[in-house]
């Protein structure tokens, strides 16, 4: 197992490599199965022993409540909404993420960064400026993407919710034409940078079209490795810890041996 990193400079005072937890991310479009995969993962772990914490998108207690209210007005432009999101995000981090993974907790997180920049991208944000902002971000110790078409995402939607998301049809940069037709355009455009983040940052794709327990058994199968393997750090790490045995003294004397008693040499006689 790789020791823990940030992307860039990472947040003062943070060690990484004394984070010896697990941070798994779920990534997806709404609609690509994302929650019932975590909740699956989460009850899996849980009954293996595994402490567990998960974490979200607008989950913040700094700021979670207020950029979901501000989300409802659809009147935030792109660089407030990126900046809001990555606020949301850092505290997460600070306040959840790192000390869940110094205490040996599993993360699990219902999607990252990947999905921020994602979006950014498609609203004109650059790859070089999105990096510096995330450069605080920790290197997950995996990232399942579960790839949807568009066309599945928008039924998924439509059972769950009976409506479009106006974000998630991206009406804020894209007006002409109906909802749903807005929508698959912006996943569409949502999924071509996925790809190319996929190459950037290693992801691990998932047919998400698939049978929900289907997917479970994969991701469970990669994640049962990666936790051992973060097992057999922390049992090196305490053996190097661990200080040596003292070498063995001399026994001493049994108390019924009595010391022989050498007599001095004495002076000739005259």
């Amino acid at each position: 197992m790789k020791p823990k990193r940030f992307y860039g400079k990472g947040l003062p005072n943070v060690d990484p490599t004394q984070l010896m937890g697990t941070l798994i991310v779920i990534e997806g479009s709404d609609g690509a199965g994302r929650s019932t995969q975590i909740d699956l993962l989460l009850n899996w772990l849980e009954r293996k022993g595994y402490p567990t914490v998960v974490v979200g998108l607008k989950r913040s207690e700094l700021v979670g409540e207020a950029l979901a209210l501000a989300m409802q007005g659809n009147t935030l432009n792109a660089i407030t909404l990126n900046l809001f999101y990555a606020t949301d995000f850092a505290d997460q981090l600070e306040r959840t993420i790192i000390p869940a993974l110094k205490a040996g907790f599993v993360v699990l997180a219902d999607r990252y960064i990947y999905t921020l920049m994602a979006r950014d991208i498609v609203r004109g944000s650059s790859m070089e400026w999105l990096k510096e902002i995330y450069g605080f971000a920790l290197v997950p110790d995996a990232v399942f993407y579960l790839n949807t078409s568009p066309k599945i995402l928008a039924e998924r939607n439509f059972q769950k919710r009976g409506f479009l998301d106006y974000w998630e049809s991206g009406m804020d940069i894209q007006r002409v034409g109906g909802m749903y037709e807005n929508f698959i355009k912006y996943q569409n455009r949502l999924h071509k940078v996925f790809q190319a983040l996929q190459r950037e940052y290693n992801f691990y794709s998932i047919q998400g079209s698939r049978p929900p327990l289907s997917i479970a058994k994969e991701i469970r199968a990669r994640v049962e490795k990666i936790l051992s393997a973060t097992a057999e750090k922390a049992l090196e790490k305490a053996a190097e810890k661990t200080p040596a045995a003292a070498p063995a003294k001399e026994a001493a004397p049994a108390a019924s041996e009595k010391p022989v008693l050498v007599p001095e040499p004495q002076p000739d006689e005259k």
